[in-house]
């Protein structure tokens, strides 16, 4: 087995014999670093390291951003490439719910295997958003599979938009979980008491 060390700073884990002057992640001097030994189980550990939530997230990403600009341009710039804004706008509505569906899948994956269960308050909100986002944009399919890209349309995008955000910040407090580091924490000064008379 590899000896690992970690960042004390900012968590980062890597091979003691990769260290150079400074942390790779952070920027801290070496000397920052302790030993660390891996807490997660191998087969457990193999899933992790996949990343398939994070990247499958960020195909539903492109989806959810590109839809509002393209019917922004399908509606307000009409004689601009409409033909090639609309077929690939058709082709985003088409395919932003199976993007969505794998996110959700691989989201339930990493949370089995990084948390071993689905019911910390953090990850129910991120089911409750996911389920959100899920009914909108197949709603949005259902009603613009024919080319309708009026009001109902951009509101669905707009909400699938929201809820992406919401997604996205949630799964930013979860970093601060995943992550093993200790962060510095400022002390509250305390007031000088009054000498006694």
């Amino acid at each position: 087995m590899k000896e690992l060390i970690r960042c004390k700073p900012c968590g980062y884990v890597m091979e003691a014999g990769k260290l150079k002057d400074v942390c790779p992640a952070c920027g801290m001097p070496a000397k920052a670093f302790e030993p660390y030994r891996e807490r997660v189980a191998l087969n457990r550990l193999f899933v992790l390291s996949l990343d398939l939530h994070p990247i499958v997230i960020h195909m539903s990403q492109t989806f959810v951003i590109l839809i509002p600009l393209l019917i922004f341009f399908t509606r307000f710039f009409p004689d601009v490439e409409n033909v090639l804004f609309t077929s690939v706008l058709k082709f985003s509505i088409y395919f932003f719910p199976l993007t969505l569906v794998g996110a959700v899948a691989t989201g339930i994956l990493d949370g089995l295997f990084r948390f071993k269960t689905l019911t910390p308050p953090l990850l129910i909100l991120k089911i409750i958003f996911s389920a959100i986002i899920i009914v909108l944009a197949f709603s949005m399919f259902f009603i613009a599979k024919d080319g309708n890209y009026g009001i109902v349309t951009i509101l669905l995008s707009l909400g699938c938009l929201f809820c992406a955000v919401r997604l996205g910040l949630l799964g930013k407090h979860l970093i601060d979980v995943i992550l093993p580091g200790s962060y510095p924490v400022k002390k509250a000064k305390v007031a000088a008491k009054p000498a006694a008379e």
